[in-house]
């Protein structure tokens, strides 16, 4: 490797996306003639920083060795766990121990990731510890619900903002916080969660509304329609 930080990108995609209702796990659903988790991963692998991609898969994934992936860089499968977290830190394990310095970690239902936000986060990430988040700045009004979904208060918007991947940490940094933390910890609901809980103050990257997960039925539809625009822009 160079002498530059060297970066590996980092998919959790041991998930079946029960909210999708779908037969198959949402990131293996067609999206312009490819999976959702295949336009995912050229995305990540759109900058020349990021080296390798460690995808975390369930034990039993069926779908995976299906796709006919055509990267211009290695795609190494690890065996993911029962949590987010879990994924994250065996993938995070396997960068590290070839040598990756930084991961660059991302949905695997995140297919619209553009080229300068990509390379926006990274630079930022790069720049020194703790990391760095793409970020989109929450623009509706929020409100805060009681147990019958009653409006309980409305909540000032300002300074919120909706956490986006990828985010980009120093590898070692999130391997051990993760095991410090315990990969069953229900408040590690994103990466950047890990370094809050250890003090540190993550950096906020504005990234693009297009950057959408595909998490409920009909988010297909959208993404499809923003990856149309993305793709033409190339």
């Amino acid at each position: 490797m160079s002498d530059a930080p060297s970066v590996a990108a980092v998919i959790p995609a041991a998930g079946i996306g029960s909210r999708m209702r779908t037969a198959m796990p949402k990131q293996y659903l067609q999206l312009l003639d490819h999976s959702v988790l295949e336009h995912s991963l050229h995305a990540v692998a759109a900058d020349k920083r990021v080296q390798a991609i460690y995808v975390a898969l369930a034990e039993h994934d069926k779908w995976f060795t299906q796709l006919k992936l055509n990267l211009p860089i290695p795609v190494i499968r690890v065996t993911g766990g029962d949590s987010r977290a879990a994924s994250v830190l065996a993938a995070a394990t396997a960068a590290a121990a070839d040598g990756f310095c930084h991961v660059l970690v991302h949905d695997a239902a995140r297919p619209c990731l553009s080229a300068g936000e990509l390379a926006a986060v990274l630079d930022a990430g790069l720049a020194g510890a703790p990391g760095a988040v793409l970020a989109l700045p929450v623009a509706d009004t929020m409100k805060r619900a009681d147990t019958k979904q009653r409006i309980n208060s409305t909540v000032s918007r300002e300074a919120l903002w909706h956490a986006l991947t990828p985010q980009v940490f120093p590898a070692q940094a999130l391997i051990n916080g993760l095991q410090q933390l315990g990969t069953d910890n229900p408040a590690l609901t994103d990466e950047a969660s890990v370094f809050e809980l250890l003090g540190e103050q993550p950096l906020l990257v504005a990234g693009k509304r297009t950057n959408i997960k595909i998490t409920h039925p009909g988010d297909e539809q959208i993404a499809a329609a923003f990856l149309s625009l993305i793709l033409q822009e190339k």
